[in-house]
């Protein structure tokens, strides 16, 4: 008798097993919130028809499904339910474009049913969405950033929906990662020996993200800091030891702070009550990553959050970074550290810039011209016909302006050639040709103006001559 191989008989029942439990990999996913009424309307044939190939995995044809569903029965029942699963359908199909798509789809709905229960849902899949997609801490923070206010905005517009309490959770881990992200750049000031800078990213931890699982252990770099800065930042280091004896009393650096608190002759504080129960039930339901977890962590970008907050109330705002107290007051704007220029007039009438003097209109070359007011603009007030309100002074014949002055030669070369046409001008007057106006000689001591030489030293404009005499005007007509 043949003796039948034990690996292939165990493979053989798992096989069995998970193709009659239905736990079979290749097997379709059910969607969450199908319409189970039977009827032949043909609205509700097309909804079926399209969650049906959402379910096999034929995305573009359910989409395409859905939106003839929408186009043509723009009053049915199954509208929102349509416009929802095509949101859910780029969802299924992720990728980055894919999840782009389903967000704008996700925002939408938000937009077109805000008082559907399913707007709440909608909200939530946006915090998955960005998620998902978070990185590490030592990576890009822009998906964590992002995530952080679409959870946000689930616990602040549905608040009563079941999906506030898996927002918050969500949040609590997101705001692990974030934190971490600056306790890491705090430690590596830290190191380097920049105090200051580490004193400041530790600051804006343990004040923005309270509930950080390394928030002791800022504190206590923090407190470092402050000491190693000298002692005229002893009282902010009391004040960071003052915390981790007060609210962390369960923290590994407990008993080396009030040795350090007695230490400066400060008091020691009482560990607070409601922070005692927090840690501890913390430090008890605390989950340890398994060593499946941790191989792959170390290929995949997602970050670990198994160290992340599961109790109490995250952080609902972003505040703005402090200045460091090195610093001085002067350079960090005042006590609030805001140096910033903002406008506080508003100018209600055009009075201004009618009348006022505009210094980039008259100034060409360095050289302030007579009349600064508008030159060669209109006013800004004008009427109805595009002109302006006020008679406006004639514009000044100016040069164009230029960076190269004319040269000794160039000036001599200039006056030869006007000489030369002011003579051939006069023998065309002579002969009697009609039109021909000699033009204006030049004066013995007068230096031609060159273009582009206004304001050369030695230049002066030649006066004009008068028109010759020479020259007969055509009779006017009767």
């Amino acid at each position: 008798m043949q003796r039948r191989n034990p690996i292939l008989v165990i493979t053989a029942s798992l096989l069995a097993i998970l193709l009659f439990t239905g736990a079979f990999p290749f097997h379709k996913k059910k969607y969450e919130t199908p319409i189970s009424k039977d009827t032949l309307q043909p609205d509700k044939v097309l909804f079926d028809r399209s969650i049906k190939n959402i379910e096999k995995g034929n995305y573009e044809v359910a989409r395409l499904t859905l939106n003839t569903l929408i186009n043509t029965y723009d009053t049915s029942e199954f509208l929102a339910k349509a416009k929802l699963a095509i949101a859910d359908s780029w969802y299924r199909e992720g990728g980055a474009h894919g999840l782009a798509q389903a967000e704008a789809e996700y925002k939408d709905f938000i937009l077109f049913y805000p008082n559907m229960e399913e707007a709440a849902q909608s909200q939530y899949k946006v915090c998955e969405i960005h998620y998902k997609q978070m990185e590490k801490a030592d990576r890009d923070a822009a998906q964590a950033t992002r995530a952080e206010d679409e959870c946000r905005q689930v616990l602040n517009q549905f608040p009563n929906s079941k999906f506030a309490d898996p927002a918050k959770l969500k949040l609590l881990q997101v705001q692990e990662v974030l934190a971490d992200k600056e306790y890491l750049a705090g430690d590596f000031y830290h190191h380097k020996g920049s105090f200051p800078a580490a004193a400041s990213r530790f600051t804006y931890v343990t004040s923005q993200y309270p509930l950080y699982s390394g928030s002791d252990q800022a504190l206590w770099q923090l407190a470092d800091s402050y000491r190693k800065m000298g002692d005229r930042f002893e009282g902010q280091e009391a004040d960071a030891l003052t915390k981790i004896v007060k609210e962390y009393p369960l923290s590994q650096h407990v008993d080396s702070a009030k040795e350090r608190l007695t230490a400066l002759k400060r008091a020691v504080p009482q560990a607070d009550s409601a922070a005692y129960a927090r840690q501890k039930y913390e430090l008890e339901n605390r989950s340890k990553q398994g060593m499946v977890s941790k191989a792959i962590g170390i290929i995949t970008g997602h970050p670990d959050t198994s160290l992340a907050a599961k109790s109490g109330t995250p952080a609902m705002t972003t505040m703005r970074p402090s200045v460091p107290v090195s610093v001085p007051v002067v350079a960090a704007g005042g006590a609030t550290g805001i140096s910033d220029v903002v406008g506080n007039a508003v100018v209600g009438n055009t009075d201004t810039l009618d009348k006022g003097k505009d210094a980039r209109m008259s100034t060409q070359n360095g050289v302030v011209g007579k009349s600064a007011g508008g030159t060669g603009e209109n006013p800004a007030s004008v009427g109805a016909n595009g002109q302006g309100a006020t008679p406006a002074a004639t514009a000044e014949a100016a040069p164009p302006p230029t960076n190269h002055p004319a040269t000794a030669q160039q000036i001599k070369e200039y006056q030869k050639a006007q000489a030369k046409a002011a003579k051939k001008a006069a023998s065309a007057a002579k002969k009697g040709k009609p039109g021909a106006t000699p033009p204006p000689t030049p004066a013995a001591t007068a230096t031609p103006t060159v273009p582009g030489t206004q304001g050369a030293p030695g230049s002066t404009t030649a006066p004009a001559a008068p028109p010759a005499t020479g020259t007969t005007a055509p009779p006017q007509q009767q």
